[in-house]
């Protein structure tokens, strides 16, 4: 027995959280060192639910390390392993997680595609809040590293309605979003999110990160005495929290600072430190920023014709780098319609394996997951549970059959109640029912157990008492889906013999 604390994520998920908070806060190694170990204990105590967050974790380390390439690989294997346990938010997670690398890579239209996937996932209604904001917040952030900040704001909006924590993003988001838009000569429109940004910060007196995100945003509005007394009382303390990217906020305000009261020489020491901090894991829009304020200072303090030539170039490559970001706004819109139209078309496919009396899947549905696991592609830990109505024509004989109808729907809803998100009830014929459980055979019981007491206690009609008798087989290594299905018939019938109103495994 292991001395941890049992969650709805695993009975190992604490691990996972160090694993996670090793790798964002700059101990990239020992995170990968522990996921690892993590991983052979969670695979030898059977649990798969924590799984999934330790690889997360590993590939976070890889991310804030800047092996780009290592986390992509490590977000391929999350995706598959999200969508086998059927997991929809997860998998909506995955490909905004895959999609930021897709971005850091240069593979804008992968990034994009997979962007649009995650969001097509993320709209639909969910009961599960906590990892909907999850999945959300991942989409929030590979918007921002895709300088799509129109996308990036509204996503942090619908999170800051009822999470206040997010409103540090937002406002971040608002700050390079109106530093860029200077950038490009609108300075109006860039104004205003800089000081929708200050509205944001400034309700954050004793939060260091804070400090340095309005000082960069009061300096760039011309407030550069407060603006430089807050950079400096935050620049030291960042950088002593090794919080780089904050750091290099408040090297910025201090530049812009300095610059605008005169101080060159000293405003390019400060942006230099910007400059040198983004060794430290910097996204793309920030070099844009620090090389833009850098030239400004340049042109600031003369030097000639060599330096008006070099301002104008950064500027018409700041201008184009621009105009990209509006390409990969409308690539996103492009492939959302796309996938948008593919679910149209999902859904359509899904009426054709619905039960229209009680709404479940049906026995077609039941068919193709059976084929999943002949072909590999529904695997371990599964238990399949059959469910059937004791004496259901009885019920039918002596109340009608539009009672025996809901019966039907009362034993569907029961169903629905306990299964999560990743398992999958079918009504697989008259009164019989299936359902494909994500666990091993204890997990399988114990739901067994639930469902049968619940439908014992039901009140379909005063005098009528519903029962159901089920039957449960786990899914073994090389067994086949009509082995599976025997295995859980063969329970069933013990069941039946037994009394009835009982389960079997």
């Amino acid at each position: 027995m292991l001395p941890v604390p049992v969650t709805a994520f695993g009975p190992l998920h604490l691990l996972a959280l160090r694993v996670h908070r090793l790798a964002t806060t700059g101990h990239g190694h020992e995170a990968i060192e522990a996921a690892d170990a993590y991983l052979a204990l969670a695979r030898a105590a059977g649990d798969q639910r924590t799984v999934p967050f330790l690889v997360q974790g590993k590939m976070y380390a890889y991310l804030h390390m800047g092996r780009v390439t290592e986390a992509a690989e490590l977000g391929e294997r999350l995706l598959r392993l999200h969508r086998d346990a059927g997991s929809v938010l997860g998998e909506a997670k995955a490909l905004c997680d895959l999609a930021q690398l897709d971005v850091l890579r240069g593979r804008y239209v992968d990034g994009m595609r997979n962007l649009a996937r995650a969001a097509v996932l993320i709209d639909r209604p969910y009961r599960d809040r906590d990892r909907w904001i999850s999945a959300l917040c991942s989409f929030a952030e590979a918007a921002a590293v895709a300088e799509m900040y129109e996308t990036a704001t509204d996503a942090y909006e619908r999170l800051s309605v009822t999470h206040p924590a997010f409103g540090l993003v937002h406002a971040d988001t608002l700050l390079q979003w109106g530093l860029r838009l200077c950038h490009v000569g609108r300075c109006d429109e860039g104004a205003a999110r800089l000081r929708r940004s200050t509205a944001i910060t400034q309700q954050r007196p004793d939060d260091m990160a804070a400090a340095a995100m309005l000082a960069l945003a009061l300096a760039k509005l011309g407030d550069v005495v407060p603006a430089e007394k807050l950079a400096r009382e935050a620049v030291l303390s960042l950088r002593a929290a090794e919080n780089y990217r904050y750091a290099r906020m408040a090297h910025l305000a201090l530049g812009i600072s300095l610059r605008q009261q005169g101080a060159l020489t000293d405003a390019r020491v400060e942006f230099v430190a910007a400059r040198e901090l983004c060794a430290f894991g910097p996204r793309p829009d920030e070099q844009t920023i620090i090389r833009f304020e850098m030239a400004l200072t340049a042109l600031a303090a003369g030097g000639g014709q060599a330096t008006r030539d070099l301002f104008e170039a950064v500027e018409g490559q700041t201008g184009e780098l621009w105009r990209l970001r509006l390409q990969r706004l409308a690539m996103l819109r492009q492939a959302r319609q796309r996938e948008e139209s593919e679910a149209a078309r999902a859904r359509a496919e899904r009426e054709v394996l619905r039960d229209p009396l009680t709404g479940l899947d049906n026995r077609r549905r039941f068919d193709l997951l059976l084929e999943r696991i002949d072909r590999g592609r529904l695997t371990a830990p599964l238990v399949l549970l059959l469910v059937d109505v004791d004496h259901f024509k009885a019920i039918n004989d002596a109340y009608s059959h539009s009672t025996g109808d809901r019966a039907l729907r009362e034993v569907a809803r029961i169903l629905r109640a306990h299964c999560r998100a990743e398992d999958v009830p079918v009504r697989y014929a008259g009164d019989e029912f299936t359902v494909f459980l994500r666990g091993d055979l204890t997990v399988g019981r114990e739901v067994g157990e639930r469902i049968r007491a619940a439908v014992a206690r039901s009140d379909v009609l005063p005098g009528v008492r519903l029962t159901v008798s089920v039957g449960l087989a786990a899914l073994a290594e090389g067994m086949t889906g009509e082995e599976l299905f025997r295995a859980a018939d063969e329970r069933l019938y013990a069941a039946k013999w037994s009394g009835r109103n009982t389960i079997a495994a």
